[in-house]
């Protein structure tokens, strides 16, 4: 309460033991409507001693009631003449500050907020923050606050005409057009406006639970942490869609692995036929190679000990064969992407366990793949061969988009098959000779 209002107004409408009524007085001018004039107050539940206090302000004699109903032009005027105050509202703001018109300051915050967006030159922002979960987004990233929301809205628009972009780092990028290399990290406000409206072009890159690799190149699967985890699931993710646009992060971790793919000229002296090959990011989306895959069947595995196998047996003979490790990470991604835009019709095949069937879900529905030795009827041979004890089918069933018969297969032998166990089969494919 204000110590320096007008003594006399002090003992009429202050002190602490009036501090609820006057709560309950300023809250009804709080919430008028816009253009309402406050013109009469019903207050009901009073103490004695409020009610004593507002049949003094009115000039009323006391009575024994607990609700009153005030005139608030008669109690403006009594409070001019007696010059205390130049209205009631006036006097509640001398003795505890100024009251807010929350109709009208909402008003001024929806002006604002147009202003902001209005402002958004971007196609793809503008097309974003026309949405409720896009306005919702950028007022969390801005804390609320449309000035900020202004500031990452410019920041965002002058990333994203430089994109797609022909490998640049992603903290290049910031550094160039924010003066911050970590202006783009994850958890950054512009980034993560950047990310949105990319994403809104792109096809989803997990399924919701999709085994997750980090970028230190260990997926979720062998560290034995939980694969439905949002930091890492948002990490990775966040990771190639910057990939998708150009822009590197990480991006030697965790290249592709491959054998025998056909790229061209210099392909045999960057990576010699027979040999198992890396790729990194970087090198795929700086210098992309010319994938002479056109009407090629090109083999994809999850496991690189299998290709390892593939090498040994076949060498220089083996199909072309590329290896997931896990859920494809960024790389990987780019990589099946690449083959796939330059005609090659590929194949893939992992593990019969539930992890296994997600993997191949994603990479036949992001990349076109078929099944290679995949379905139900191929599980049911290997279990055959499987060793007794078997290993244990755990976890959460999924779905085989390309075969409706492999699941429930899976479910009712209760046998998980590693990748390796069935090489013998997968080898005969792979003999290229």
């Amino acid at each position: 309460m204000n110590d320096k209002a007008d003594p006399r107004l002090q003992r009429l409408l202050g002190g602490q033991h009036l501090a609820a009524l006057r709560k309950r007085l300023r809250r009804r001018f709080e919430r008028a409507p816009l253009d309402e004039v406050v013109d009469t107050i019903r207050l009901g539940e009073l103490a004695a001693a409020e009610h004593a206090a507002l049949a003094s302000l009115l000039g009323r004699p006391q009575r024994r009631s607990n609700s009153l109903r005030i005139d608030v032009r008669g109690v403006d005027d009594a409070l001019r003449r007696a010059g205390l105050a130049a209205s009631l509202r006036d006097a509640l703001e001398r003795l505890d500050g100024p009251i807010p018109h929350l109709a009208r300051a909402c008003l001024r915050l929806q002006a604002l907020w147009s202003e902001v967006i209005d402002g958004c030159s971007h196609p793809g922002l503008a097309d974003l923050l026309g949405t409720a979960a896009g306005i919702g987004l950028l007022k969390r990233l801005a804390r609320q606050s449309p000035e900020v929301a202004a500031q990452l809205c410019r920041q965002a628009e002058e990333v994203l005409r430089l994109l797609p972009a022909s490998g640049i780092t992603r903290a290049q990028l910031a550094a160039d057009v924010l003066g911050d290399a970590h202006g783009l990290d994850n958890g950054r406000g512009t980034a993560a406006l950047v990310l949105a409206v990319r994403r809104r072009t792109a096809a989803p890159v997990f399924e919701d639970t999709a085994p997750i690799a980090d970028d230190d190149g260990e997926t979720a699967r062998e560290s034995g942490e939980d694969a439905d985890t949002e930091a890492a699931r948002g990490a990775e993710r966040a990771r190639d869609t910057w990939a998708r646009a150009g822009v590197l992060v990480n991006e030697l971790a965790r290249p592709a692995l491959f054998l025998n793919l056909p790229a061209g000229d210099a392909g045999c002296d960057r990576w010699p036929l027979g040999e198992p090959a890396y790729a990194s990011l970087r090198l795929l989306l700086r210098a992309p190679p010319r994938w002479d895959v056109t009407g090629r069947v090109v083999f994809v595995c999850e496991n690189p000990n299998l290709l390892a196998i593939a090498a040994d047996r076949w060498g220089a003979g083996c199909a072309p064969l590329v290896c997931t490790d896990g859920m494809p990470a960024a790389a990987q991604r780019c990589l099946l992407s690449q083959l796939a835009q330059a005609g090659a019709r590929l194949r893939y095949h992992g593990d019969f366990d539930w992890p296994g069937l997600r993997i191949g879900n994603h990479v036949m529905r992001e990349h076109g793949a078929g099944p290679w030795r995949f379905g139900a009827v191929d599980y049911l041979a290997a279990v055959q061969t499987a060793p007794n004890p078997a290993h244990a089918l755990a976890g959460n069933p999924v779905d085989a988009s390309w075969d409706g018969a492999l699941a429930p297969a899976m479910q009712e032998q209760r046998v998980a098959v590693a990748e390796e166990a069935v090489v013998a089969s997968l080898l005969q494919d792979l003999d290229d000779r």
